[in-house]
């Protein structure tokens, strides 16, 4: 999903119908201001797709630390085609980042592979604030909504 010096904040003329699919959203309430518009960039790309918003289920966990968590509540029930995790962990002066962000990459892997159902990594990991902000709506766009159309992709991959 990484897109160097680019927005790639809209549709892609080859993605699939949202419709028939089932999507789960977690997101950390740490750093709200950056994860309540990546929440807002996911949901666009979803129901611009063609999801409906009863097919998709949100679930606010404290940090991006708890996404693994919060995953973990929704793909036992096998509901969901998809699960996108939205976080935003900001560099800091100690080495809290690196542990925070290594441990919730391997998490979500973890949940996709134990669970055979893409878990979708929307998690900001930035030097400051402001680059958050670029990455949520800002002028690289809106990296919620690109996790959104990764989620519809994978969900279709994995039908």
């Amino acid at each position: 999903m990484s897109s160097a010096h680019q927005s790639l904040s809209s549709l892609p003329k080859d993605l699939p119908n949202a419709g028939p699919y089932q999507f789960g959203i977690v997101v950390a309430e740490w750093n709200s201001e950056i994860t309540d518009a990546l929440l807002a960039g996911a949901q666009d790309a979803l129901t611009l797709a063609g999801a409906l918003a009863d097919k998709i289920t949100i679930i606010n966990v404290p940090g991006s630390f708890e996404l693994t968590a919060g995953a973990s509540l929704l793909l036992p029930t096998e509901k969901f085609d998809a699960v996108i995790c939205l976080g935003c962990v900001i560099q800091g002066e100690t080495r809290h980042f690196d542990f925070i962000c290594q441990a919730v990459a391997l998490g979500l892997t973890e949940l996709t592979i134990k669970y055979n159902k893409p878990v979708i990594f929307g998690v900001l990991t930035t030097n400051t604030l402001d680059q958050a902000k670029e990455r949520a709506g800002g002028k690289y766009g809106n990296k919620g909504f690109e996790a959104g159309i990764t989620a519809i992709k994978m969900a279709a991959l994995f039908s």
